[in-house]
């Protein structure tokens, strides 16, 4: 099937799954059964979001290294900036904050364990795993560490200008 850019599009996927609220989960599923319909066997699903602008073939190609057929999944991670034993807190029952994780004995960040969020980049997911169990199930994760500026996820507005900054002031080449 020729797509309306001129694209070879092997199929499009129900409208259901065409919406903002549709989940990837769900998506990727429905793209795993019609591939595997057509006789094809997926030894690996490779899932790269069109809102990661600075991911390079050489990230993917790293991710891929540490891909393993026992493993549920290799993802890509910054370190992140909100610590939870040491920036994070969560209100107790009686309205007061306290440390999110740990024991609160941390006096330096630095001092804290590496702790690291999903940039939304590169996500390698065995198959085996995806039909067994959504992708926030998964305990058999390997982390790929991106730096912060390949990192950058276009959520906002102010992540767009974020992205045009970096390029325009030669922070980093697309």
């Amino acid at each position: 099937m020729v797509g309306d850019y001129g694209l070879n599009v092997p199929f499009k996927r129900p409208d259901t799954l065409a919406t903002d609220t549709a989940s990837t989960y769900e998506v990727l599923l429905h793209a795993l059964n019609y591939y595997e319909q057509q006789g094809e066997l997926v030894d690996v699903i490779i899932l790269l979001q069109a809102t990661s602008p600075f991911r390079t073939g050489k990230h993917i190609e790293e991710a891929m290294k540490l891909y393993r057929p026992d493993i549920d999944m290799v993802v890509s991670v910054k370190e992140t900036d909100s610590n939870p034993y040491y920036v994070c807190f969560e209100e107790n029952g009686e309205g007061f904050l306290h440390i999110s994780k740990g024991d609160g004995n941390y006096t330096r960040r630095q001092d804290c364990p590496s702790v690291y969020e999903y940039n939304g980049t590169i996500y390698i997911i065995n198959p085996a795993s995806l039909k067994s169990m959504p992708l926030n199930k998964f305990t058999r994760r390997v982390k790929y560490v991106m730096d912060r500026e390949h990192s950058l996820d276009l959520d906002t507005m102010m992540d767009w200008y974020m992205a045009e900054y970096m390029i325009n002031a030669d922070v980093i080449i697309p």
